[in-house]
């Protein structure tokens, strides 16, 4: 009862001081991106990360297609915003040399579903601030062991801005249980944030990352991450219709806790994409 009424001590005030605005009333099907790409990737230090379930930090050094599927429900009615997301994304590649096995690496895996909850308490010009609420559930199509991961997490974010659509700082409790006899709850803080800039008519440039900060384990699990930092930048142009094709770069960069270097994953390439943001209130 007591944290209830701290609860609402804190949140009170915040709720009170949201100044009146018109009603808003949005409900999208946003398809941030379903596409292809082409990618040469570079791995750093991959002999200190064969034991991580991060595919992309034990990955060898190579050249080829994955897929990529991010699409978010978003619902917005007056200063509340509730977004449902699903990203996913896959690159493998499989070799056979001349009498020998197949071998099989894979340089991007995985699937991630979020539900985000946020509450526009001020606004700064064309900027929303408020409280954010997200739960996620990270896994992947293939592991050995596969990924499973929960992670609720609660912060404040900016939002809804024409350029800046999300700029957050969280607080983060990881529950992973990737492996059945080694359990771990974590602890963390993040920032991250979500960039699209109209550049002029048909190209548009987009960057999204998070860096990851772990504050805190219930048990030593070597492989576990000390930080985990990724940072995505597309540049988008029309060639026809909502299809768009261009260049694109991924980094990818963590830290093990048994591990005495990082591991890195770099990429360079070209992305083939479909772009569209569906009205669902006019359809």
């Amino acid at each position: 009862m007591k944290k209830l009424l701290v609860l609402l001590a804190v949140f009170m005030p915040i709720v009170a001081v949201a100044e009146d605005a018109p009603k808003e009333d949005k409900f999208n099907l946003n398809v941030r991106r379903i596409g292809l790409d082409w990618t040469k990737t570079d791995i750093h230090n991959p002999g200190e990360y064969q034991n991580s379930t991060v595919a992309a930090l034990k990955a060898s050094d190579q050249e080829n297609i994955q897929g990529v599927f991010d699409v978010a429900l978003e619902y917005g009615y007056d200063r509340f915003k509730w977004d449902n997301s699903l990203f996913m994304e896959y690159g493998k590649q499989t070799i056979k040399p001349y009498q020998e096995e197949k071998a099989v690496d894979e340089s991007a895996d995985k699937i991630l579903f979020s539900s985000d909850f946020a509450y526009a308490c001020w606004d700064f010009g064309s900027f929303k601030l408020g409280p954010i609420a997200r739960a996620q559930y990270e896994t992947e199509f293939e592991g050995d062991p596969r990924r499973n991961i929960i992670r609720p997490n609660a912060g404040f974010s900016l939002f809804d801005h024409d350029i800046f659509k999300s700029l957050y700082v969280v607080g983060v409790y990881e529950y992973d249980f990737t492996y059945s006899d080694a359990k771990v709850s974590k602890s963390a803080a993040e920032a991250g944030w979500r960039i699209e800039y109209k550049l002029r008519e048909g190209v548009k440039f987009t960057s999204d990352g998070y860096y990851r900060k772990y504050l805190s384990y219930s048990r030593y699990v070597g492989e576990d991450l000390d930080y985990d930092f990724l940072a995505v930048a597309r540049l988008d142009t029309n060639i026809w219709g909502d299809l768009t094709m261009g260049p694109y770069v991924k980094y990818r960069r963590a830290h093990s806790r048994d591990a005495i270097d990082y591991g890195a994953n770099t990429s360079i390439g070209i992305s083939f994409s479909y772009i569209h943001n569906f009205d669902l209130k006019s359809e």
